[in-house]
C-alpha cells in the first residue's frame, strides 16, 4: 500500500435544496517522501481535499489512508491528535500570531509534540537565523512565510500540507519558498503536498494530481522532476 491512499472519497455540504459536492469520487495515491502538486482552478476541490488530508474536515464517504491508518474513520479526538502530531500546515496567508516573535511562533508548534526540533535551529534552516526575535510586522511577506514553514516542520510531521503557499508572494520570493519546500522533500525525506493553481510549477513534482470540477482529472508521475531554480513562469 502507498503511504497515502485516497479511495472513492466524497465530500458533500448541505446547501439549499441540494447538497454541494466539493469532492466527487476522488482517488489517488502518494508514496512516502514524494513532492506532490495538486493543481486546479479555484473551486476545483483542491483545498477541500487538503483539509480532509490534514484532518481539519472529514470525508462524507470513502477512505483516506495515511501511513496505514484510515483517518476517515477517526473520532474528533483522534483527528485532534492526528493534526497535532502528524501534520504540518502552511497556508497562503501565514497565520502567524502578531504579538509573538518568529522564535515564539515556532515554539507554539514545537511545544505540542514530544520530539520537536529546536525552534532556533529550524528558523536558521530556512534562512532566518538573524530574525529570531523579530515580530511578524517587522518581517517581509517571504520571511513571514518562512516562519510559517519553520513552524510547520518543527513538529517533524509525517506530511507537510501547503495551500497556495506562494499565492501572496512575488515571483522571486515565491521561488525561494518553493525551494525550501523542495529541500525539505529532497534532502530531508518529507512528504510534501502543495495545492496550487500555477501549472508552471508542476515539473518540480514527483506526482501531479490535476483536479477539475471536484474530481481528479488525471494523475501524472514525473520520473525526473525539475529543480525549482530551473522553472520560470
Amino acid at each position: 500500500m502507498s503511504y497515502i491512499e485516497v479511495s472513492h472519497e466524497f465530500k458533500r455540504y448541505q446547501g439549499g435544496v441540494s447538497p454541494v459536492v466539493a469532492n466527487n469520487d476522488v482517488s489517488f495515491s502518494v508514496e512516502k517522501g514524494e513532492l506532490v502538486t495538486i493543481l486546479g482552478a479555484s473551486g476545483a476541490g483542491k483545498s477541500t481535499l487538503l483539509n480532509i488530508l490534514g484532518g481539519m474536515d472529514t470525508a462524507s464517504e470513502g477512505s483516506v489512508v495515511i501511513d496505514g491508518q484510515d483517518i476517515a474513520t477517526y473520532s474528533s479526538h483522534q483527528l485532534t491528535n492526528y493534526r497535532r502530531t502528524d501534520v504540518g500546515f502552511v497556508f497562503q496567508f501565514y497565520n502567524l500570531v502578531p504579538n509573538l516573535t518568529a522564535r515564539e511562533n515556532v515554539e507554539l508548534a514545537s511545544q505540542i509534540v514530544a520530539d520537536a526540533a529546536d525552534p532556533a535551529e529550524t528558523l536558521a534552516s530556512v534562512g532566518l537565523a538573524e530574525r529570531l526575535d523579530n515580530f511578524p510586522a517587522q518581517l517581509s511577506g517571504g520571511e513571514q512565510q518562512r516562519v510559517a514553514i519553520a513552524r510547520a516542520v518543527a513538529k517533524n510531521p509525517k506530511i507537510l500540507l501547503c495551500d497556495e503557499p506562494t499565492g501572496a508572494l512575488d515571483y522571486q520570493t515565491g521561488k525561494q519558498v518553493l525551494g525550501i519546500l523542495e529541500e525539505r522533500c529532497r534532502e530531508r525525506g518529507a512528504t510534501v503536498l502543495i495545492v496550487t493553481h500555477n501549472a508552471a510549477i508542476a515539473p518540480i513534482a514527483d506526482r501531479v494530481v490535476r483536479m477539475h470540477d471536484a474530481r481528479v482529472q488525471s494523475v501524472e508521475v514525473n520520473a525526473s522532476p525539475t529543480s525549482i531554480s530551473d522553472i520560470e513562469w
